[in-house]
């Protein structure tokens, strides 16, 4: 789904032959899980299911279980969110200039303007079990945290969800993570937040080291089942009509949002809610994203565009480190 995927398994204790067995059995089934919501709904792949339906908007067809588990989880999370997430914004992101979308050429709105469609994203037909989405859909980040949650789900039910303490695992798909268990003993396992001022060509590596990513902004402490994602605006941002435009689109005005933030990170116990609320909160802007992360009770952090790091009370409590003083919203 254009991002690197990393399975990290913690064998504490374990034999090397028995952490070796579990290591392989693990990446096996996080491959097989990414590689079908890669074909059910990513947006970078010709032939994914989700393209085809984009393709036939608004006519309808049969999918499959996972595709429509993916569309009502968005459908859900723009009611949840009150539109300030919408997988509508495809036509919004063509006339910015950005068509990393894989999907056929669909008749779009040059002007400025809202997501159109106030209803839900897909409608069923009669009783065929046929589906339509009447404006074509981008699963993009909601659709990743889903592989991650289904990963994790099926991480669990395996031979490295026996129960056994010694064995913990974090699933890394481009910075969006979920983890389990400990890295060993009690300790948690520690996720950095990236510095969004780094430029987008940096590479990653050792913070600090030469050619590697900048220092982290803060580490987050995550014990047990638990998520982390960040909606940043540090690689997808590119010039279009003499102005700076990147891909994190406000659906309540069909252009790109988060007025004053370069990243917004989100801890939560599910990763497909933790996108989408990371998401949600950028949108809001560094003038209101305090008051809808509080009145969420969201663990979230921060960064404006002048680099000023702040966090809520709830995200302070999982910091294990952070750069300089923040701020306690």
């Amino acid at each position: 789904m254009a991002s690197p995927l990393r399975l990290t398994i913690a064998r504490g204790e374990l034999p090397d032959d028995v952490a070796g067995v579990a290591a392989d059995a693990a990446w096996t089934i996080v491959r097989a899980t990414f590689e079908v919501a890669e074909a059910t709904m990513s947006r970078f792949q010709e032939e994914s299911e989700l393209t085809g339906l984009n393709r036939r908007s608004p006519g309808a067809a049969p999918i499959s279980r996972p595709l429509e588990r993916a569309l009502s989880a968005a459908d859900r999370a723009r009611r949840m969110t009150g539109g300030r997430f919408d997988p509508r914004v495809i036509e919004a992101l063509e006339r910015i200039g950005y068509l990393g979308v894989a999907q056929a050429r669909t008749e779009t709105d040059a002007s400025p303007g809202r997501v159109r469609g106030n209803g839900r994203i897909f409608e069923r037909r009669g009783r065929t079990g046929h589906v339509a989405v009447p404006r074509p859909v981008d699963l993009g980040g909601i659709g990743k945290g889903l592989a991650l949650r289904w990963a994790a789900n099926a991480l669990d039910a395996s031979v490295v969800g026996t129960g056994d303490p010694r064995i913990g695992y974090l699933i890394d798909a481009g910075g969006d993570i979920v983890a389990s268990g400990s890295p060993g003993g009690e300790a948690p396992w520690l996720v950095a937040i990236e510095d969004p001022s780094g430029e987008p060509g940096d590479q990653v590596g050792a913070p600090g080291a030469p050619g590697g990513a900048p220092e982290p902004v803060a580490v987050v402490a995550i014990r047990d089942r638990a998520a982390v994602a960040t909606s940043s605006i540090r690689r997808l941002r590119w010039q279009h009509d003499g102005r700076t435009v990147h891909h994190l689109i406000d659906p309540r005005t069909g252009e790109p949002g988060g007025d004053g933030l370069a990243s917004v990170t989100v801890a939560a116990s599910d990763p497909a809610w933790a996108e989408v609320w990371s998401k949600a909160l950028f949108l809001e802007g560094a003038d209101r994203i305090t008051a809808l992360a509080r009145a969420r009770g969201l663990a979230a952090w921060w960064v404006a565009t002048g680099g000023r790091l702040e966090m809520t009370a709830a995200a302070r409590l999982e910091t294990a480190w952070v750069a300089g003083e923040a701020a306690r919203s």
